[in-house]
């Protein structure tokens, strides 16, 4: 059952793309669930302090950071009681002393959904032979690049994105989109700027639709979808980090993440028609750089209930982290939904240093 209505759903979110020409909020998000689980434990505050493959995504001016000859990194994560299965893979190689490229592959679908469509027969009678299945799966792959700059502390990157959208064989997109980001180090402190979609993203629609799911749509009032153009336009997000060593054993990473949008009012702690801002802290206790704390505190939200009671909502993240010489071992507990609907997931990932460290 649970299938049935999350299919349902997706159908009509993916058939309504040609709505989001006209109001492009909420395109793409599943580019905005993040990627490691390092960065999921911190509450996705990490555009200052990624330093590892994953910054990619995070912020591709990280890259720079990069250690060694290769890093490579994989993740996996389930959302909807392990409906929606969300995957990330990533390997980065440094090309000299200050430069590194970087490949990511993001995945987020939903596999196995049933075809009613064609469900009644032309004799109008019920045939449970006649349903199929189709996935709706979302793709995401990314080129980085990143340099160190002469400047000292100063670090420019950024990241060529291709999407690819399908819902089973009646609907896909292709997409294209840059991001761009830096990171500067003054004294003991991080900042990041990081432009997502920063030319807009475009995804152009395209629709395949049997003459039988043409009929259900007008029979059920609906507008029958057309080929369009989907906008994802620019989010800016700003960071600020700071490293505290108490002892030669014990640190504290603390980082507070600002997300600005521009494409209307959302639900988020300040809003505004203009300019909208989601701020979020992250914190990592490390032990010996080898045991890892992390916590963290985001998606602040305010709602009304049935009794017309304003009710406001965050999403606590927790988890932990292990380095085992050159492998580091990472989970995250985490919550998308809100006090009332706990929608619980566990996130693994994996990174690997690979040779010998860069001098």
């Amino acid at each position: 059952m649970k299938r049935k209505i999350l299919s349902s759903a997706i159908v009509c979110l993916i058939f309504g793309a040609e709505v989001f020409a006209q109001a492009p909020k909420y395109s793409n998000e599943f580019l905005s669930i993040g990627v490691g689980a390092r960065a999921l434990g911190m509450s996705n505050s990490y555009v200052s302090s990624v330093n590892d493959v994953t910054s990619g995504y995070w912020n591709p001016a990280g890259l720079a950071n990069i250690g060694n000859q290769f890093q490579v990194a994989l993740m996996h994560s389930e959302y909807f009681a392990g409906i929606a299965k969300y995957d990330y893979g990533g390997v980065a190689t440094r090309l000299d002393s200050s430069s590194v490229l970087g490949v990511s592959l993001v995945r987020f679908g939903v596999d196995g959904i049933p075809n009613t469509t064609d469900l009644i027969n032309a004799n109008g009678e019920v045939d449970y032979n006649r349903i199929t299945t189709f996935s709706a799966v979302d793709f995401a792959f990314l080129l980085s690049y990143a340099k160190t700059m002469k400047i000292p502390g100063l670090r420019l990157g950024g990241s060529a994105k291709i999407i690819r959208r399908r819902v089973g064989d009646f609907a896909g997109a292709w997409g294209f989109g840059i991001d761009a980001g830096l990171q500067y180090d003054h004294k003991k402190w991080k900042f990041a700027v990081m432009a997502r979609d920063l030319t807009s993203t475009f995804n152009a629609w395209t629709f395949n639709l049997s003459d039988q799911m043409k009929q259900t749509f007008i029979a059920t009032g609906n507008d029958i979808p057309s080929n369009s153009v989907e906008i994802t336009l620019p989010k800016l997000l700003l960071g600020s980090s700071r490293k505290f060593d108490f002892t030669k054993k014990i640190s504290l990473l603390a980082e507070l993440n600002a997300d600005l949008t521009f494409d209307g009012k959302r639900n988020v702690l300040i809003k505004s028609k203009a300019v909208c801002v989601d701020p979020h802290l992250g914190l990592e206790a490390g032990y010996m750089n080898i045991v890892f704390l992390r916590a963290g505190i985001g998606n602040y939200q305010q709602y009304t209930d049935a009794y017309g009671k304003s009710i406001q909502t965050f999403q606590p993240n927790v988890g932990v982290g292990v380095k085992i010489k050159s492998v580091y071992v990472d989970y995250a507990f985490t919550n998308i939904g809100n006090k009332s609907v706990a929608l619980y997931s566990h996130v693994f990932s994996l990174k690997v240093d690979i040779n010998k460290k860069h001098k």
